[in-house]
């Protein structure tokens, strides 16, 4: 039972109808907060994937929490806008916001060039680097007026090995960039952002990925350490309650790792690994302040 006056932290998942952003959505559910639950999908998935913002919001009340559908297409500023107004307009609160959305193209995992692909990966940018950048800027606001609150950017490591491209790589990189800069702003209005990069997550998307003999083969060593798409939003739940918050803001942090400090497990109970060793490490950032 809830203290006296107590009230449930306010969430903003976005691009959760499926993958990363539903399973984040779902922890912070069964954690008891209010999520807004962001997405274009109305009804299923025309590319074969399941998944809708009602059906994530549903299965967030389910869950525990307060799960509230809010259609919106990250690429439509007016919609982002509209988006915000309504929380500012329900809640009077906004406590964490999660970028998730990202337009993924079909060719992503495809083998070959960057040139062999369509140009169309640079949605990749669109809904991605620049709509975390929009909906960061009404969160802002909200958050600084309150003085408190959390931001994070679904990234990966992809921001600094080779992966899938330079789309994707710049898109990441480019997020990871932004809450470094984000958290300089931020930190005198006691607002916190990180950049998170997750692993390699049992999605549905993945799902029918390793379907396919080679990608099954490619990705053979790291299939028995997946993690579940709720274990982020379980390490971003912790995040939001750890006392050292601030002191995170800016960094970019490795999903496992960070579950490690905050003594977060998977909802399996296993402990999934970092790829620090193989796959590289955040980036360390200059001190230096420009203004």
């Amino acid at each position: 039972m809830s203290a006296p006056g107590f009230k449930a932290p306010v969430a903003v998942v976005t691009g959760a109808s499926r993958g990363a952003g539903k399973g984040i959505a779902l922890a912070l559910g069964a954690a008891g907060m209010t999520v807004y639950v962001t997405g274009r999908s109305l009804s299923e998935s025309a590319a074969g994937l399941p998944g809708t913002v009602q059906a994530t919001a549903e299965a967030v009340t389910r869950a525990g929490g307060q799960g509230l559908a809010a259609v919106c297409d990250h690429a439509d500023d007016p919609q982002v806008a509209a988006l915000f107004a309504r929380v500012a307009a329900e809640q009077g609160r906004l406590d964490l916001l999660v970028n998730n959305a990202c337009a993924i193209p079909d060719e992503l995992t495809q083998p070959g060039p960057f040139w062999q692909k369509p140009l169309h990966m640079l949605d990749l940018l669109g809904v991605g680097m620049r709509s975390h950048y929009v909906a960061s800027w009404h969160a802002a606001r909200l958050m600084a007026a309150q003085r408190s609150g959390l931001i994070v950017h679904t990234s990966s490591y992809g921001s600094v090995c080779y992966m899938h491209g330079p789309a994707y790589g710049a898109g990441k990189a480019a997020v990871d960039k932004m809450a470094h800069d984000m958290a300089i702003d931020l930190r005198p209005q006691g607002v916190a952002v990180i950049s998170l990069w997750l692993g390699l997550l049992r999605t549905e998307r993945t799902e029918r990925a390793l379907q396919d003999p080679e990608m099954a083969r490619k990705y053979a060593a790291s299939v028995a350490h997946m993690e579940s798409p709720q274990f982020p939003g379980l390490v971003i739940a912790a995040l939001l309650q750890d006392p050292a918050l601030l002191s995170r803001s800016g960094q970019v942090c490795i999903a496992a790792e960070l579950a490690l400090a905050l003594g977060v497990r998977d909802i399996n109970g296993h402990q999934p690994p970092s790829y620090r060793a193989k796959l590289g490490a955040p980036p360390v950032y200059s001190r230096a302040i420009v203004e």
